[in-house]
């Protein structure tokens, strides 16, 4: 184990190096760029013994890793905000053909008006997409998370691809204290890859790719949600074999200072660092109020958030994404997960952040005054709430 100083985008990098995959596809966009450069530069040092394919767009980025990965060989690829968008048809066909293949993606919104800074609309665009989604609080989960999904994603019960995603400039060229494992570590903890099912074998020749028709497609999209199902056991097991052999721990959830709380904040990414801090000081001032990261997103920890919020009063979900003309993301996945509750809390749902607008403590003291005036009035009036945003817009 060593200690280095690295911004997000190298930790997502180091820790794919320690992965050894054999392909890494490339097209840069911003903020994730750095993860491919760095990566390239393992490559041409002899660090890496990989094949680095420079291509001509984030489509073909995710090609060449479909390609590679059903040879038989481990891949890796990042991108960001437009190429991941652009990447979207093919996505569905890497989940749908069972490839685990894992890529960084910096979180970064949607245009338009054109933004390069974070939001989690990128990301939430695709969690339908059959991949696996990681959100990474700071550049330390970077690391870990991305060596831990290819142990979750290779795994026979799952072959599913995985996303592990980290926020655009909070987190991508922001330099923190990060521990890396010794590749012996790594080699222990994850093993090469064997691939279940390879194209370019002979004596086991096989179809991917098919064409689905009605009386076969349903079967295929039935498979791929039971291999999501089963995933969540996948990822328990990993968690637990990474704590014991790294010593740090992981959960799909994470509850922070929840005992006792009336009030729970449910946050994703880097803002939950910032909403912990708020946590601490309002709990020295006698606020009841307790909060949830979700590490996981899909697939969906509803078990362990339901028996997490169980004594609350007020859930309120704090979402860096909009899905226009309903509520956040997150907080739709949050109200699904309670609906056949006999005795659930009330859920408020506050979007902050978006475009790469600041989520300052005030934002959070802010959303936890509401949540106790709703706490208050036994009621929410206004299930979806837009905080540090202008009133006066057209």
């Amino acid at each position: 184990m060593a200690k280095m100083i690295l911004e997000g985008n190298q930790a997502l990098a180091v820790g794919a190096k320690l992965c050894r995959p054999k392909v890494i596809a490339s097209y840069p966009i911003t903020p994730s760029t750095h993860i491919p450069e760095m990566l390239s530069e393992f490559v041409a040092n002899g660090e890496l013994d990989a094949d680095f394919i420079n291509v001509e767009s984030e489509h073909s980025a995710i090609s060449a890793c479909i390609g590679a990965q059903a040879t038989g060989v481990r891949t890796f690829t990042a991108t960001a905000s437009q190429g991941l968008a652009l990447m979207h048809e093919i996505l569905y066909v890497a989940s749908g053909m069972r490839l685990p293949i894992v890529m960084g993606v910096a979180n970064r919104s949607l245009s338009a008006p054109i933004n390069i800074w974070c939001d989690h609309s990128d990301t939430m665009a695709e969690r339908d997409s059959g991949w696996m989604q990681f959100y990474s609080e700071n550049n330390q989960e970077a690391l870990d998370l991305v060596i831990q999904a290819y142990r979750i994603a290779e795994d026979e019960r799952v072959l599913l691809p995985a996303m592990v995603t980290i926020d655009a400039y909070t987190l991508t060229h922001t330099f923190e204290p990060v521990d890396v494992p010794s590749q012996k570590e790594v080699d222990e903890f994850l093993p090469p890859y064997k691939p279940v099912y390879a194209i370019l074998d002979p004596e086991r020749p096989i179809t991917q790719g098919s064409f689905g028709t009605p009386e076969y497609f349903m079967e295929f999209k039935y498979s791929q949600q039971k291999a999501m199902e089963r995933a969540k056991e996948v990822i328990d097991e990993v968690f637990r074999e990474f704590e014991e052999k790294f010593g740090r721990k992981y959960g799909k959830i994470e509850p922070y200072r929840t005992e006792g709380a009336d009030v729970i904040l449910v946050t994703l990414g880097s803002m939950s660092g910032t909403g912990k801090e708020v946590v601490d000081q309002l709990r020295e001032e006698g606020a009841k109020v307790g909060l949830i990261k979700v590490t996981v997103f899909r697939p969906f920890p509803a078990e362990e958030l339901r028996e997490a919020v169980r004594r609350a009063k007020v859930v309120a979900v704090i979402d860096r994404d909009i899905s226009l003309g309903f509520s956040g993301a997150v907080f739709a996945n949050v109200s699904a997960s309670l609906i056949n509750e006999e005795k659930r809390p009330l859920l408020a749902n506050f979007i902050v952040g978006l475009g790469g607008r600041d989520v300052r403590p005030e934002d959070f003291r802010e959303i936890v005054d509401k949540s106790f005036r709703i706490l208050e009035a036994g009621r929410v009036e206004k299930p979806v709430e837009w905080i540090n945003v202008s009133g006066e817009v057209p």
